[in-house]
This record gives structure tokens, sequence and C-alpha cells, in this order.
């Protein structure tokens, strides 16, 4: 134990890889912002604190982090460039063909070339061939509507 008292720091650094190597697996920066608040006490302990002043310093940094880091954090984090959407966000807004007949609880449309079950946003029926539009994905079917197609303007001849 005196060891242990004497040696502090190697207890932090052990909580602070251990609370990093839980974070790996979680990815939810919970355990980081505590290991964030290990790492501040080890530094605590190098600048000579007693043993309760670095768990006071552990349990201040790591709430700190928690409350006040944590939140901004997890907003960057969610949003993104569009580059980055996952691939059910990408659909959304793209263009359909309906393979077969598209009604309000039925139907398979081809989106960017995968197949999909599908059924209608408006519970009109659609027939085959129609172009459409993913309005949202609903688990593993996509909900469409028909596409807005801009009128074809006549082009003046020169």
């Amino acid at each position: 134990m005196e060891w242990l008292l004497a040696n502090g720091w190697v207890l932090w650094l052990v909580l602070f890889l251990g609370l990093a190597a839980v974070e790996t697996l979680t990815l939810d920066l919970f355990f980081i912002m505590l290991s964030v608040g290990a790492l501040a006490a080890l530094v605590a302990t190098f600048a000579g604190a007693g043993l309760v002043l670095q768990i006071i310093v552990f349990a201040a940094v790591s709430l700190l982090m928690i409350l006040l880091v944590r939140p901004i954090a997890l907003q960057h984090l969610k949003k993104g460039p569009a580059d980055q959407l996952n691939n059910i966000d990408r659909l959304v807004g793209a263009s359909a063909l309906a393979l077969e007949p598209v009604t309000a609880h039925s139907g398979t449309v081809k989106i960017g070339g995968d197949t999909w079950t599908a059924r209608s946003s408006t519970g009109t029926a659609l027939p085959a061939g129609t172009r459409l539009s993913v309005a949202r994905i609903d688990g593993a079917t996509a909900v469409v509507e028909p596409a807005f197609d801009p009128p074809a303007f006549p082009v003046a001849k020169a």
C-alpha cells in the first residue's frame, strides 16, 4: 500500500489508459471524458498534490468535461457534410424507377442499382416504369412519391 501511495501516478496512468480503451469499444464520448479527468489527476500527482486533491481534480475535470465538452463534441459528430451521410440518409431525395406498381402497401423500385421494396407516400397507385423520388426510408422499405419533372421549354432557334 505504501508503494501505491508513493507511486500514485501509476494508478492514474492505468486508469487513463483503461478508460481510453473502454471508449474505443463504446464510442459514446463518455469514457474519454473520464480519461481526461484521470490525465488531469496524473498531472496533479506530478505537481505534488496529495491523494485527496488528486481525487478532487479527477472528479472536477471529469464532471466539467462531461457537462461542457461532451455535448458540443456530440453535436459536431452528428452534423457532418453531405458526403459523410450514411447510406439511408443519402437515399432520401434520390430518384427511383418503379419496377412494378407501387401502392400504399407494396411495390418494388430500383434506387441507384439496388432493388428495394417500396410503398407510395400519398397512397395512390404508381404504375411500373414511373420515375419516382424517395421521400423517406422506413426500415427496409422506401417510401416514394412521384418525381417532379420540370416542364420542357421549347428551345428558340436562331
